[in-house]
């Protein structure tokens, strides 16, 4: 059985560890072995739950960023192949164009490159756009793998 090309926020939660409201991303656009391409409206709901007494603050786009990167790492795994766990030991050359994005118009384009890794961590690059392709925030982040959940 192979994964779907596309997928709607219903299939997105059960590969990624957030689930209810913190699941941000709506839709699964494309993605390859390097890619992911999702967007959401997320940004827009005020029940959102990264947003504070003032806004949808940007940095909050990591989050975004990194629910695409569990996604796509989810994606890549052999059929049957249980969930791996990971977490974001850093980001690097983080650039934001917006301060806030709930004053973003339309929906966000989220985006993620793997550009190296092996079963311990993954390198990607990460872009968030708007609807419009221009940018709201970019960087890097490192995903360390295999780290067992506490129980």
């Amino acid at each position: 059985m192979t994964h779907p090309q596309t997928m709607d926020r219903e299939a997105i939660e059960v590969r990624i560890p957030h689930s209810g409201k913190m699941c941000l991303l709506e839709r699964l656009e494309s993605w390859d072995a390097e890619a992911i391409h999702c967007t959401t409206s997320t940004h827009l709901q005020p029940d959102n739950p990264l947003r504070t007494a003032g806004g949808l603050m940007a940095p909050n786009a990591i989050e975004y960023a990194a629910q695409a990167m569990a996604l796509h790492g989810g994606l890549l795994m052999a059929e049957g192949e249980p969930p791996s766990a990971g977490f974001i030991a850093s980001v690097r050359n983080v650039r934001f164009a917006v301060t806030r994005l709930d004053d973003v118009p339309g929906a966000l384009q989220v985006r993620a490159t793997r550009l190296s890794g092996d079963a311990r961590q993954v390198l990607y690059e990460f872009s968030v756009t708007d609807v419009n392709g221009a940018a709201l925030a970019d960087g890097r982040a490192v995903v360390v793998l295999n780290t067992p959940l506490p129980t």
